[in-house]
């Protein structure tokens, strides 16, 4: 068949490592012996990328897949599906746990592009392989259709348990700030307020970005060494990133605080890139860290039913909770790594592991990011979904083990309940989102309850 390959990729994440993987994709597509067309060079911008499709259109090919070399927002992967009535696929591919930065993201952005393309009925199929492997066999499965995504149907709404019913209660009336609105293609954070309160009885308070920078500019002096002191005696290393930088990162924690309390907000939802680097200049990922630490969540990328998830999973496990990605499966290990920038709650690091770090944003080079590895234990995932436009409420449970580093910033590597590779099926079926809320301990049997009580058909991953 005549197959159109459309690279995608990101000048954020580390290009010559995925113009090697490049490369590497090229190799096992050319050994298909189907006919390839299309560029062989990654895809940068919206331009090129617009191009490109014009050129297959032109040569009227047959199928069109989608190369997700590094992690990209979903706005052209549903361009394209709206663009061609062929079939449509998605080959990401896992990159090595080093230990240091992630370098291409390529399974987040192939789960933010599921997600977005079931809100829009498309259908496609998916791949996540090395391409150096022996992939060729799943390659012709993917073009003749056998790898498509399939459709997971929700389970019915569980019983209303007295516990859930208390918790439901207490999260109605609770109050959120939206601090910018959510990153383009970023439908996975798309939010209606009046869907919502139906939902939970929870108020979103629209503010700008501005707000936020204002707040934290006007900080004072003793407030931003306090907040320095503070953070001196629990990281290593906060001598060694920019200190003008980190001074106005710890501005931030001060101007959320600031909002915080004059809102009487619960948690906050926060469009965190990339202005809060390229405007205002300081990562607010440590800051969030802080802010969870506190018992207050803070969703990045203005995800306000992250934030809603947040708050329904503290009130559960009465501990601090962390929102975060699913970056890694290993089938083979049958592992999977969760992870984020640098902004999970300091008490969930490995006691004995490598203390916490202060760190810069692997793409962005500005501090304050947390740096450790998370500490065994068993726990829990949640996400009020709203995937495919039903709200409903996704559960999952692992022990996260000791292992290194998988990458830099905050993460730790997961043994999920069931088998990886059905986990990872799961995910995409569902069209989940690409933010979930994690906790220490098992506490699937309250939220059962919790699903129960606010009328949420469960999935249990």
């Amino acid at each position: 068949m005549k197959l159109g390959i459309l690279p995608l990729g990101r000048p954020t994440f580390d290009v010559p490592f995925a113009e090697d993987n490049l490369l590497a994709m090229l190799s096992a597509l050319d050994a298909t012996r189907h006919e390839i067309v299309g560029p062989r060079k990654m895809l940068l911008d919206e331009g090129a990328t617009r191009a490109a499709m014009a050129e297959l259109k032109s040569a009227g090919v047959d199928q069109v897949l989608i190369l997700q070399v590094t992690f990209t927002d979903a706005s052209l992967t549903v361009a394209i599906g709206a663009s061609f009535d062929q079939p449509m696929s998605i080959w990401a591919i896992p990159e090595p746990r080093g230990g240091g930065r992630l370098r291409l993201n390529s399974l987040c952005g192939l789960n933010l592009a599921a997600h977005a393309l079931g809100l829009n009925d498309r259908e496609f199929g998916w791949l996540f392989a090395d391409p150096s492997g022996e992939i060729g066999e799943d390659l012709n499965a993917l073009f003749r259709g056998a790898r498509r995504a399939r459709d997971l149907p929700l389970g019915a709404v569980p019983a209303a348990t007295r516990e859930g019913e208390a918790i439901a209660k207490a999260i109605r009336g609770r109050r959120i700030a939206r601090i910018g609105e959510h990153p383009v293609g970023f439908d996975t954070c798309a939010y209606d307020p009046g869907s919502l309160k139906a939902l939970a009885g929870v108020e979103v308070d629209a503010l700008d970005l501005d707000a936020l920078f204002a707040a934290a500019r006007a900080a004072t002096s003793g407030t931003a060494s306090a907040l320095r002191a503070e953070v001196a005696g629990q990281l290593d290393g906060l001598d060694d990133v920019d200190q003008n930088e980190l001074d106005r990162s710890l501005r931030l924690k001060a101007g959320l605080d600031d909002l915080r309390c004059k809102g009487r907000y619960d948690a906050l939802a926060i469009r965190c890139w990339p202005e809060t680097f390229t405007e205002y200049g300081g990562a607010v990922c440590g800051p969030a860290a802080m802010m969870g630490a506190a018992r207050v969540p803070c969703a990045c990328e203005a995800d306000v039913y992250g934030a809603l998830t947040q708050l329904i999973l503290l009130q559960t496990a009465q501990a601090p909770v962390f929102l975060t990605d699913l970056v890694d499966m290993d089938v083979r290990d049958n592992t999977g790594v969760v992870w984020h920038c640098g902004q999970a709650p300091l008490s969930m690091r490995d006691p004995e592991g490598r203390p916490a770090e202060a760190t810069i944003h692997t793409n962005r080079k500005q501090p304050l990011l947390l740096q450790f590895t998370l500490k065994p234990g068993p726990v829990t995932f949640l996400r009020i979904s709203q995937a495919k436009g039903r709200p409903h409420m996704v559960l999952g449970h692992g022990e996260m083990l000791r292992r290194p580093m998988a990458f830099a910033g905050t993460s730790g590597v997961v043994r999920f309940e069931r088998e990886a590779g059905a986990v990872l099926d799961d995910i995409i079926a569902s069209r989940l989102e690409h933010h979930m809320a994690l906790a220490y301990g098992d506490h699937r049997a309250i939220l059962r309850g919790v699903a129960g009580a606010m009328g949420l058909p469960l999935l249990e991953l």
